[in-house]
């Protein structure tokens, strides 16, 4: 407890690094990154975002051959496949 019996403050569920997938419509990769993310995710505790080049003709131009990507605070970390042994790492920080 801190001064006055307040207890301290909790991360809200979500805090942590930004999670984003990229993703396009009709992906059969997309879904097994879902998958990877939904997990990963949920064991830390973190939020994550996807963003579909469908939406988003910037994305789309620059991954278009990359998808799905992940990116972790901005960060390119993972194409095609989402590697969850690498993201769990990454997250463990």
């Amino acid at each position: 407890m801190h001064e006055n019996n307040v207890p301290p403050a909790q991360p809200a569920l979500g805090a942590g690094p930004k999670l984003e997938l990229v993703t396009k419509p009709g992906c059969h990769l997309c879904d097994a990154a879902r998958d990877v993310l939904d997990r990963v995710a949920a064991d830390f505790g973190v939020a994550w975002e996807e963003l579909s080049i469908a939406d988003r003709p910037d994305l789309a131009e620059r991954f278009a051959e990359e998808i799905p990507v992940l990116m972790v605070d901005g960060v390119q970390r993972d194409f095609w496949t989402i590697d969850e042994a690498r993201l769990r790492r990454l997250l463990a920080r």
